[in-house]
Formats: structure tokens, C-alpha cells, sequence
């Protein structure tokens, strides 16, 4: 409320629109630099001044409203106080009455998120978990928002890489069944099969004919993949439900490619496609500045645009949405670029409103994973290994804990320290994951926010807050800054779906976690001074809540107790 009155007002003497405005001001590191900062750089080309000009110039125009007690240029800078008071009042009674809902949006749009998107070829790995960190987080920020988020999935369950592990299976299976989780043991095959293929040249020739007879609806092959996809999908299915995520709809390629074939059938009808001097389909891209694309091979098998073009049309039938997001690393950057004309081209209905939330790599610390030669980072092994050191974690704290507790503890712990750390780098940077800075209880980690979240809890299990509260009390410099910090909450969420980024709502919730901690280090909320104590409950309470909202965003836990 107090961060709009400053959009509005600036919009209405700059005529930048409100969104812009939004996504650049900024809130101050140090308090007596204001609650608010406008950078005025933004203005500097179109009103052909300096920044600095700029700012003393606004300073000095503006006519504040009664929420905005004074405003003045620093540099090229322009800052904002707001009236403590009635910050403190309005922002604090808003979160009591609002409550889960604080922060909440009034969109409208009907949206499909497309993420996870496995092979059934290996099981989930290192990179699929920050794809579904981001989905996940993703779809919940744009429900929160006020949109209908359609999450769904599409399972790559036929291909060459699918008949690589069948053909391993085939040769040095010996028809057994699953002796682990389904997903690692089909993937075994999967890295034997790269294996042998080294000192066996015939093994490729082999596979793609594996994949001509799936083609051709050779029964027995049909059969071996729905069997092999089978133990697979039971895998994935398990992994998921551990790091809390589902779907509304799974597509499937082995059902879908084939209504992919026709529309690529149509496209050579109406002169769209072209068959290339190799005997492919391909679309000619040039005037879209992308290079041509295969939509059909020379053997009539199909690619991964092949059903995507079919998909697209499926999802848009299926949820008639206003926006379609994929969650897809920045790898396929190229592939969604002349998906999107290519559905320009076919004349889409659907084709301005698809977009592709590219994120970039995980690797380790020792060097990029790679699945064929085995040192890919299984999502399980990596959930496991970072839920064992939670729990070395909290043997060390909480020695009188029993046992189930502090296996509970560990698992909503070590998840969080994945989740968190995997989503507050920018999802278009490349990151190395590092499992064992990411469950620090200190730092910028999922659990250094639990554990602020749980002594927020402590202290509200101590007294009872009144109902009737002296916000004017909350004078320190620090509290005033809490609120200002809760008060941009909301702007928050705007941003972050807006720009389909959850590092933002990390970075908030570091910042406000490190203020609260700043206060309860420096000042007593459970004293004598009963009208100060109840002001300061507000306070924390408030901060609480926040977190909470914010947490549960991120798709972590917000514990009462650590």
C-alpha cells in the first residue's frame, strides 16, 4: 500500500508505467537511506539530463499523499520515508486479517506449466530437481496470484535413448525384473548400453532399428518398453511424492508422436515443411533468423519437436490457456525458439502465448554430470545424502529428541536446505550445487529461514498477544525496518511472477530472516512493559506470517520447532 502510493505517484509525473516502476524501486540497504528508492536512470535518455538532475528535480515537484512523510535526492537517487505509524498500523493489521493470504494477487489467467519432463530411459537426476524446484515453486507463486495453474508433465518414454537401454536389457537383462527401484535399474542399462557401444560400433545400428520396429508397432518390442517404462514410471512416481510435487495431467510421447506425424503430414500438404536433400522434413526457419529444423527424419521416425508441435495444440484443446510455460534448461533454447515459430507458422491461435522459462545447469563441484558415462548425481541419492547430514545436524542440537522426531526433523530440514539452494540462484545462471553449504543453519540456506521461522514461533509460545496494540511503540530503527521490509511483500510476489523468478522471494526472505535476527539479538520482545512486549508480538508475529507465505512458495516447510 505504501510502496503503490510511491508507484503512483511517479508514474503520474513520469508517465514510466506502474509496472516498470514496480520492478526497479527499490527498497534501501541502510535505513536512513529511505524506506523506498527510486533510481532515476531510467528517465535519464528520455528527459536527455543526468540522473542526478532528475532526482533533485522530482524532489522538489513531487506533492507527497499523507502515507509519504518526506522524500529527498540523494545522487541519482530519489528516497522515500513513509509515515511509521501509519505503516506500522496499516501493514501489521493487514497480515493479522489477511493471513495466508497476505501477499496474495487478483490475476485471472489460466495457465499450464509444463515441467520435470524425464526420459524413461534413467531415473530423475541432479538437474531434474532444480527443473521441479522451479516448477513447483513456479505454479504455487502464479496460483498465489490469483491464476488457474495447470501443472503437467510430459514423460519421454519413446526415442533412441529409450531403445539404448531396451537394447542393453534385451542382450544382458536375462528377463529379470527389478531388483532396486525400478528408474536406477532400467538407467544401469542405460549407462551399460554406453558402455559396450565403445568397443561395439553395430550397437547403434541395432538401436535405431529397435526404434524403426517400436515405429512399425512391432509387438514385442511394444510390449518390452511398456514393461521396462513401467518399473520406471513407479520409480518416478515414488520420487516425486518425497519431494512434493504432482501433476494434473502426464502426456506421453510413445501415445502422442503419432499425431505429431500428422501435423508434420499436413505442413507438407499446405507447403509449410520441405523434404531437405537428405530425404527430412524440415521447417525453413530463415525468416525467423533460426536455422531450419528436422520436424521428421529421412526414416520416418520422429523428434522431440514432432510431438511438441502436437502437444501444444493437445494443451491448448485440453485448458484453452492464456499462458503456457515450459520449464526447460537453457540447452533446448534453440528447439523451443523454432518450436514457437514453427506454431507461427501452422498459424496457432496459441503461438504468442507460449513461453520458455530457460534455466541452466547444475553441476558439481568435481565437474559437469553426464548420464551415459555414469556420474550423473541420481535425485535420490542426492535427496538421501543431504536429508543424512540434516539429521548429523540435528543429532548435534537436539540429543533428547526420539528418534522419529529427528527423522522427521531431518527430512523437512534437508529438503528445504535442496530446494532452497537450488532456487536462489537465478534460474537462467548455470550453479554448482554444494551439498554441504546448503544445510548450514547459518548463511543463505533453506534452513537458516526454518530456524528463524521456529524462534519467531518460541517467542509467540511465551505470551499471548492482545488484540489491542500501541503500534507507535515500534520506534527502533529496526523494527521500523521490518515493516518496511514486510510491507514490500506483496510487490514481491508481483515481481517474482511476473518475471517467472522464485530467487526473488529467496533473497527477500533472507533479507527479512537476517533483520528479524538483527532485532531479537538486540532487543527483549518478552519484557515488563506489557504495551511495548504486545506491539513487539505484532512484530514477530507478522514476521512469522511472512515467512510462512513466503516458505510454503518455495514448497518448504515452515516449522514451528527445529
Amino acid at each position: 500500500m505504501f510502496r503503490n502510493s510511491i508507484i503512483k505517484l511517479l508514474a503520474k509525473e513520469t508517465a514510466l508505467p506502474e509496472p516498470e516502476i514496480n520492478r526497479i524501486l527499490e527498497v534501501p540497504p541502510e535505513q536512513k537511506l529511505g524506506d523506498f528508492a527510486f533510481p532515476c536512470f531510467i528517465l535519464a535518455s528520455k528527459l536527455k539530463k543526468s540522473p542526478v538532475i532528475i532526482a533533485q528535480e522530482l524532489s522538489k515537484k513531487l506533492k507527497l499523499p499523507s502515507d509519504i512523510s518526506s522524500v529527498n535526492a540523494v545522487g541519482p537517487y530519489l528516497n522515500f520515508f513513509v509515515n511509521k505509524n501509519a505503516q506500522a498500523s496499516s501493514i501489521l493489521s493487514d497480515i493479522r486479517k489477511k493471513k495466508s493470504k497476505y501477499g496474495a494477487q487478483n490475476n485471472n489467467a489460466n495457465i499450464v506449466v509444463e515441467y520435470c519432463g524425464p526420459n524413461t530411459n534413467k531415473p530423475l537426476h541432479l538437474g531434474h530437481l532444480r527443473n521441479m524446484s522451479l516448477g513447483n515453486s513456479m505454479c504455487r507463486i502464479l496460483e498465489f496470484s490469483g491464476n488457474k495453474v495447470h501443472p503437467v508433465n510430459i514423460i519421454n518414454d519413446r526415442g533412441i535413448h529409450i531403445c539404448q537401454s531396451m537394447l542393453a536389457y534385451m542382450k544382458w537383462g536375462n528377463n529379470q525384473k527389478p531388483t532396486k527401484k525400478g528408474d536406477h535399474f532400467v538407467g544401469d542399462f542405460y549407462v551399460l548400453y554406453a558402455q559396450k557401444a565403445k568397443v561395439d560400433e553395430n550397437l547403434e545400428k541395432q538401436a535405431q532399428e529397435l526404434l524403426v520396429k517400436f515405429e512399425q508397432k512391432d509387438p514385442e518390442v511394444r510390449a518390452l518398453l511398456k514393461k521396462m517404462n513401467s518399473w520406471v514410471l513407479k520409480g518416478f512416481a515414488e520420487t516425486y511424492k518425497r519431494f512434493g510435487i504432482s501433476f494434473e495431467k502426464e502426456y506421453f510421447e510413445s501415445i502422442h508422436y503419432e499425431k505429431g506425424k500428422d501435423v508434420v503430414y499436413d505442413g507438407i500438404k499446405n507447403k509449410i515443411f520441405i523434404k531437405n536433400d537428405k530425404g527430412a522434413i524440415v521447417a525453413p526457419l530463415k525468416k525467423y533468423e533460426l536455422s531450419d529444423k528436422v520436424v521428421l527424419r529421412a526414416d520416418g521416425t520422429s523428434v522431440y519437436i514432432t510431438q511438441d508441435m502436437y502437444l501444444a495444440q493437445q494443451r491448448f484443446s485440453d485448458f484453452n490457456f492464456d499462458k503456457m510455460i515450459y520449464v526447460v534448461a537453457s540447452e533446448q533454447e534453440l528447439h523451443f525458439k523454432q518450436l514457437f515459430a514453427i506454431l507461427k507458422m501452422l498459424n496457432q491461435p496459441f503461438a504468442n502465448k507460449l513461453h520458455h522459462l530457460s534455466y541452466g545447469l547444475v553441476n558439481l563441484p568435481t565437474g559437469r554430470m553426464k548420464s551415459r558415462e555414469g556420474t550423473v548425481v541420481d535425485a535420490d541419492d542426492i535427496i538421501d545424502e543431504i536429508v543424512s547430514l540434516a539429521k548429523s545436524e540435528v543429532d548435534k542440537r537436539y540429543e533428547k529428541l526420539s528418534e522419529k522426531e529427528k527423522s522427521k526433523r531431518a527430512e523437512f530440514i534437508g529438503l528445504a536446505a535442496l530446494k532452497f539452494f537450488l532456487l536462489k540462484t537465478d534460474a537462467s545462471r548455470d550453479m554448482i550445487f554444494n551439498p554441504e553449504e546448503s544445510i548450514q543453519f547459518e548463511g543463505e540456506t533453506g534452513p537458516y529461514i526454518q530456524y528463524t521461522h521456529a524462534r519467531a514461533c518460541s517467542i509467540l509460545r511465551k505470551a499471548k498477544i492482545k488484540s489491542s496494540v500501541s503500534y507507535n511503540l515500534l520506534r527502533e530503527p529496526i523494527e521500523q525496518r521490518m515493516v518496511t521490509i514486510i510491507s514490500d511483500f506483496p510487490s514481491i510476489i508481483q515481481q517474482s511472477a511476473a518475471q517467472y523468478k522464485p530467487h526473488m522471494i529467496c533473497h527477500y526472505l533472507l533479507d527479512l530472516a537476517q533483520s528479524f535476527n538483527e532485532f531479537y539479538h538486540a532487543h527483549q520482545v518478552i519484557s515488563d512493559n506489557k504495551d511495548l512486549m504486545n506491539a513487539r508480538l505484532h512484530l514477530v508475529d507478522g514476521v512469522r506470517q511472512v515467512l510462512t507465505n513466503g516458505l510454503e512458495l518455495l514448497g518448504i516447510t515452515a516449522p514451528e520447532e527445529m
